[in-house]
């Protein structure tokens, strides 16, 4: 891990109040970097891994508590990078009662077998995970953009089988 890496997370954008990023009013953060590059992304400016800007660790979390609502990880994607978001969801879940939402493009029991990977799902409560498939897109979807996604409940799946969230 570099010091950019777990003091920094490459920001593109915060979204306060959002409500298609996870149940209920959220602090979205769209951070920069995703291998996956899925056809039909809906936000393909996020590939860059060094795209967006650089914010402290802190300034995110005195941002998150500010803004007084639960916080979804998003982007690109957060495990490409994950020392930083680790990071700040050990601030939020230590210092605060806010749910933590992840989105990724890599597959939850993939993401187990990955030790740094594993320590921020076991920060968060829901992570949606799988690749975007464009031919697998539904608008009809509550919180994802393609059928083969899934919203997995995190505390339950983390005790043996994986459970998926009805949003």
């Amino acid at each position: 891990m570099t010091e950019l890496s777990i003091n920094n997370i490459r920001v593109l954008d915060i979204k306060y109040g959002t409500s298609v990023d996870g149940v209920g009013l959220r602090t979205s953060i769209y951070c920069a970097g995703c291998e996956n590059h899925c056809v039909g992304c809906h936000n393909p400016q996020s590939w860059d891994e060094n795209g967006g800007e650089p914010i402290l660790v802190e300034e995110l979390f005195d941002r998150v508590v500010d803004a007084d609502m639960n916080v979804t990880f998003t982007g690109g994607d957060p495990m490409f990078h994950p020392e930083g978001f680790i990071k700040l969801a050990k601030m939020i879940k230590e210092r605060t009662n806010k749910t933590i939402w992840c989105y990724t493009g890599y597959r939850f029991e993939d993401l187990l077998q990955h030790p740094v990977r594993r320590q921020l799902v076991e920060l968060c409560d829901v992570i949606v995970d799988g690749k975007f498939v464009e031919k697998e897109r539904d608008l009809s979807l509550h919180f994802k953009g393609s059928r083969n996604q899934r919203i997995i409940d995190v505390p339950k799946s983390l005790q043996g089988d994986v459970i998926l969230l009805d949003c």
